[in-house]
């Protein structure tokens, strides 16, 4: 939301922020499977935290 914007650009945020970058949803933003694989912990590590 525009809230949520404002309070990371402020630094005011609360707890964890994940973020979609240029990614109409989630698993679309690396096409390069092989990548995507070795980088998969990384990008799930705060998922559900």
């Amino acid at each position: 939301t525009g809230q949520a914007v404002y309070e990371v650009h402020r630094n005011e945020h609360q707890g964890k922020v994940g973020v979609l970058c240029l990614a109409p949803e989630e698993g679309l933003g690396v096409r390069d499977r092989e990548r995507r694989a070795r980088h998969l912990e990384g990008i799930n590590r705060f998922r559900g935290a």
